[in-house]
């Protein structure tokens, strides 16, 4: 859970956001920074939730330089699990289209809302293509959770069974065992030359664990 304190440093650096990335003063950032903070305290979250936000955010910090365009790199992260059910999978384009909708009344070009809805779009595979720096800071800041101490690892992985929790165990271990082995297979799971030096070791090491812990 986030405390007041939290929430107050969220509607800062919205607004701080809206405002670098904006052209011109248009509708207030605040209402929207509430509408989104809602949503990712709803109760159906246990990983997808504002520590997430948080996290991500903080990641891309890190991650800034790497970016042409950090702003609306930020506001894709603000967006990207904005519409979270977990039975459904088609997650991430209804938070693009949340994104199509708030950014122009937030007075944000159409070219840059399209490209934080692409963004949004594109953690649904988490692929970006070469030389899209947009793209590789914002996956490597949302896969960064894969490279946490093992302890941090174990509570995101709880979290996220706990989100699934609808679904029956031997199901849920095939399909995670599947996801575990696809992420393994990529030869790289960080873009950035940050994720790539600092992160890949450790989150190759968790998701390995997590597999053998899996298995029967």
């Amino acid at each position: 859970m986030t405390n007041t304190h939290d929430a107050e440093d969220l509607h800062r650096r919205w607004a701080e956001t809206v405002t670098a990335a904006r052209h011109g003063h248009t509708a207030d950032p605040a209402p929207y920074a509430a509408n989104l903070l809602a949503r990712w305290s709803e109760p159906r979250r246990h990983y997808h939730t504002l520590a997430h936000l948080s996290s991500v955010l903080g990641h891309l910090d890190t991650l800034a330089d790497h970016a042409a365009d950090p702003e609306l790199v930020r506001l894709a992260a603000w967006f990207h699990d904005a519409v979270y059910h977990p039975e459904r999978d088609n997650n991430e384009d209804r938070s693009a289209r949340l994104a199509e909708r708030a950014l122009p009344e937030l007075g944000l070009s159409s070219a840059a809302t399209a490209e934080v809805a692409r963004l949004v779009r594109l953690t649904a595979t988490h692929d970006p293509d070469p030389e899209d720096t947009n793209g590789e800071a914002l996956c490597d800041a949302d896969l960064a959770i894969l490279a946490a101490p093992p302890e941090a690892y174990a509570a995101y992985a709880s979290a996220v069974r706990t989100e699934y929790a609808f679904v029956p165990d031997p199901d849920f271990r095939q399909g995670r065992a599947a996801v575990l082995t696809q992420l393994l297979a990529l030869p790289r799971l960080f873009r950035t030359p940050y994720g790539t030096g600092q992160w890949e070791d450790a989150a190759r090491h968790n998701l390995s664990t997590e597999l053998m812990l899996l298995s029967p």
